[in-house]
Formats: C-alpha cells, structure tokens, sequence
C-alpha cells in the first residue's frame, strides 16, 4: 500500500494540518459565507483572499469534560463573598453567567475571523460546478500521446542514460566481484619503493618483495580484468506513450455593446463573463476561449478590449452568431473539439434579425455545440412582470422556440448583481448527460 507524505511548506505561523482539518469541517459554513459575500460584493473580488467571519459555535472542537452534577470535587474561589460551604453551585452553562448574553451586555459571544487564500476561495466557490457533457462522444480518429516515465530498460539512446542507477549497477558488481580499489595498488606500491630505496638486507628481504611485486601484478591484472563501467550496468531512462483524453474544449463569450446597453446592463454583463473566466480558467486547463462583441457588427477581440474597452452602435445580434459560426468553421471543427457558448444582452435586437438569430441557432450552431447558455438583462422593475413567464423582447420570445427543441439550450434572465451567482449556478451546475441532437 502506498504511503503518501505531504511536504509542503506550512504557511508563515499557521498549520497545514489543523487549516486542512478546519477546513474540511466547516467546509458548508465556508461556501455559504462565501456566497453571501459575492452577493453583496464585486464579482471581480472572487479572486482574491476573502475574510470570513464565521459563529463561535461552528468551530468548537469536540472535547471531555466531567459531568457537573457527580463525583466529589473541591473547589478554591478566590474573593467569594456569596457562597458558603454546602451551597449548591449552578451548573456551568446555566443563567446569566453562561457564553452568549451575559454581564448585563446582551451581546452574544464573538465571531471567529478567518481568511482563506484564493484557491481555497475558488476551490470552494467553483467545487460543484462543471461544463455540461464535458468529454465527447464522437472523438477524433488521431489521439494524441505523452510521454510517461516507466522505470528502467537495459536498452535505449545515449542521451536517456540514467547515470545514477548506472553507478549503482556498477558498484555492486564491482563489491561483488571484489575489484581492487586503487588505494589497495597504491598502499602496495609505495611499500615497493620504500624497500627499493632502503637498504639492501638479504634473502628475506629479497623474498619480501618479490612477493609484494607478484601481488601488485596480480592485482592489476584483475583490475584491468573487471572494468569500473561495464556494459550490464549501463540502465536508460524507459518511457511510454500515454494516451491522452480527447477532450478539447473551446467556450465562446459573445456579449452586446450596444448603445441598448446603458452602464448598468454592461456591468452586469461584464460580471457575468468574468465569473464565466474565472470558472473556466480555474477547472479547464485546455480550454480555448474566444471573445467576441458586437454592436451592428461583430469581431472577435482580446480579452482585456473584451472586458474594458468602450464601444457602442446599433444592435444586431445575428452578426455576434455569424461571426461565431465562421470561427467555428476556421478554427474549432466540430468532430475535434467541444463546443460551448454563452451570450449576454438586453434582448434589444433590430426587426426582424431575432428570427435569423432563432434559424441561426436551429439550423446549424446548436448541431455543433455541446451547450449554449443564454442570460437576458432586464430592468429591475421587470422582474415581477417577465421573471416567470414567456413574454419579453423579441429576442427573448425567439430563443424560447429554439430552448423548447434542444435539451442543451438554456436560457435565463438577471436584473441585479445579487442574481449573477444563482444564475450562473444554474447554468453551469452537475446536471444529468445531455444527448446532443445531430
């Protein structure tokens, strides 16, 4: 069984292992306050560190007490001037002195302030959410493979050599087959030319050191005969092809900046596409994303003009789908990729263009999109009369033909920023497989 040890650094005077117990515990009370700070915040402050106040009584650890009411303790109260021995004292917990409202204040106890990072902001903020049938079913004949290390093959190339399981192979054969060190030679040799260069003894002296010259020659010899580096110790680097998942994904950010669209639609709007970033950004590392806006004519842009760049004109929405087909068709062929969008306008259209936006959407983009998301900016005095039913703008009375025939068409209204997180939820939430109509 294998034994993972985590060896990350812990934060500057805090502990990994107690912040990861906290966390997981209070992991619900985390998300909600979370979402509740979004609500009332900016979207744009999701991705930073987020200062969450949390009840006292959500993070009290589980500990043993003895029970009040048994047993016989002695006690020591220093300045007591209301008991007398044989009282009864009250039961902690109990009256006015017990945590909460206590002292004549009224004020309960204090909460506790605790900040998370940002990935654990977006960890908890995104934890649930997905793009629908994000692995396609059709995938492309060509699968694309990486290489994985797979231990060690007695062949290879030269420049896959493994040095240091070489050496290992290598000194243990060496251990084995006992090759002479060359400190053994040269203690040898020198105790050879320290009897050359002395005096001239006898016969036993003569003796001496021809057998220290038999010796050394045998060991040089049996040196030259076990190489330090041979061949069957040499080990390469081995590696496999892996198989990558074919799940190339592209989503498409088309927005209205027209003149229709006052400051408040455009910031709503804007809100709703940063969250759309920040979440794909966060879960999809291979994920393409285009951007594109339009007035009575439609580009794709960068995402900084996307996002700050100021334009206005006249409305015509057909060109913001026109423009995303033909990028589609240059780009991001359908049998390759997974195609998703999602567009944000008042519902203001020209006459007659939300009927070509409907066909648009029928006839060919929802044939090869995964799932179009759909959000109509409407005033706040509208959301009594159009919130929960079918009447509205033009555009909005033509989507609704095209969410009636495709299951992976959906479709939504906002009219205040405390709107955009629900409503993103609901788009983008885990929700069943859809079977792509073709």
């Amino acid at each position: 069984m294998p034994n993972f040890i985590d060896r990350r650094l812990n934060p500057k005077d805090k502990s990994l292992g107690n912040r990861q117990r906290f966390l997981k515990r209070a992991r619900e009370e985390l998300k909600r306050a979370i979402k509740e700070q979004v609500k009332s915040g900016k979207i744009a402050d999701v991705d930073a560190e987020h200062n969450v106040s949390m009840p006292a009584r959500g993070v009290g650890e589980p500990t043993f007490q003895p029970a009040g009411d048994t047993g016989e303790r002695q006690y020591v109260l220093p300045g007591n001037r209301e008991f007398a021995a044989g009282d009864r004292l009250p039961k902690r917990g109990s009256g006015a002195g017990a945590t909460g409202a206590g002292a004549g204040t009224g004020q309960s106890e204090d909460e506790f302030q605790f900040v998370l990072s940002r990935e654990e902001v977006l960890d908890l903020f995104f934890e649930d959410l997905e793009l629908p049938d994000m692995v396609k079913l059709n995938l492309k004949e060509s699968v694309a493979f990486k290489r994985r290390r797979a231990g060690f093959a007695a062949t290879g190339s030269p420049t896959n050599i493994n040095v240091g399981r070489t050496m290992r192979n290598s000194y243990g054969r060496r251990i084995a087959l006992h090759r002479p060190a060359r400190k053994e030679l040269e203690a040898i040799a020198e105790e050879i030319a320290r009897l050359e260069a002395g005096p001239k003894a006898g016969a036993k002296h003569q003796q001496r050191l021809e057998e220290l010259r038999q010796t050394l020659e045998k060991l040089e010899r049996r040196r030259r005969r076990i190489p330090y580096v041979d061949p069957v110790d040499i080990r390469f680097n081995r590696f496999e092809p892996q198989p990558l998942p074919n799940a190339s994904a592209v989503m498409f950010c088309l927005m209205d900046v027209s003149a229709s669209m006052g400051e408040r639609e455009k910031d709503l709007a804007k809100r709703f596409f940063v969250l759309l970033h920040l979440f794909l950004k966060r879960r999809y590392d291979r994920i393409d994303i285009v951007f594109i806006r339009h007035t009575d004519e439609a580009g794709e842009v960068d995402e900084n003009t996307f996002f700050y760049s100021k334009q206005s004109g006249g409305t015509i929405v057909s060109t913001a789908l026109e423009e995303m087909l033909r990028v589609i068709r240059e780009r991001y062929p359908a049998r390759e990729w997974n195609i998703y969008a999602a567009q944000a306008s008042d519902g203001e259209n020209i006459s007659g263009d939300s009927e070509r936006c409907a066909s648009l959407l029928h006839d060919e983009l929802m044939r090869l999109c995964q799932y179009y998301a759909y959000v109509e900016i409407i005033d706040e005095r509208e959301t009594e009369i159009f919130g929960t039913t079918d009447n509205g703008t033009s555009l909005w009375r033509a989507y609704r033909t095209v969410d009636g025939e495709w299951p992976n068409f959906q479709m939504t209204r906002i009219a205040k920023p405390a709107d955009i997180y629900p409503v993103f939820r609901k788009l983008f939430g885990k929700q069943p497989a859809v079977q792509v109509r073709k």
